[in-house]
């Protein structure tokens, strides 16, 4: 019997010269995403594996990996502060860590299908998640409460950002748009009031 085992390789490049500065080599599957930490120390990958994972951008040496997840990791996302990690799978579900120890912290449920994209308001106290069911879902951080879920888009949400005030958050789908959303509206804010 024999085994094939695929080497994928992540690099880090100097951006200034575009020279590449060391590869983080793991016998894994496709890497969907990477974010780097806030004090730029540590970058996670998403994969294939169904795992994320934690690498020392200084030695280029994995530091963890994080299990949890039943499906492919599509993103991964650090909170301001560096506390608090966001992965987002298959699996329909978002995960959040802690980066330093490795610990599951919670999972937020309420995705019916893959979520695609994570993101954390500047503050750190909202994360915003976006969905192949069309959704946009803002949730509480501290909590891991549902805030209040967006729609309008009319096909996969892929991609979510908060502007750098937190007033404003973008999103991007399938459906060819861009939507912004006022998350100080009225209607919003009794939205969230109500779930």
């Amino acid at each position: 019997m024999s085994r094939s085992v695929q080497t994928v390789q992540q690099y880090l490049w100097d951006v200034e010269t575009g020279k590449r500065l060391k590869a983080l080599t793991e016998a894994t599957k496709n890497i969907f995403s990477v974010a780097f930490s806030s004090d730029g120390k540590t970058l996670a990958s998403g994969n294939a594996g169904d795992t994320v994972r934690l690498w020392d951008i200084a030695t280029g040496k994995k530091l963890k990996t994080l299990t949890g997840h039943t499906n492919w990791v599509f993103s991964v996302a650090f909170s301001p502060d560096g506390q608090t990690l966001a992965s987002g799978s298959w699996d329909h579900t978002i995960r959040l860590w802690n980066p330093t120890t490795g610990q599951h912290l919670k999972t937020l449920t309420g995705h019916t299908l893959t979520v695609w994209s994570v993101a954390f308001s500047p503050d750190g106290l909202t994360l915003a998640s976006g969905s192949h069911d069309k959704t946009i879902r803002l949730w509480n951080v501290a909590t891991g409460d549902h805030i209040a879920t967006l729609t309008g888009h009319t096909a996969p949400v892929k991609s979510v950002a908060f502007s750098p005030d937190g007033v404003t958050l973008a999103s991007g789908s399938y459906d060819s748009t861009v939507r912004l959303w006022d998350l100080t509206s009225p209607l919003l804010l009794r939205k969230r009031k109500e779930e």
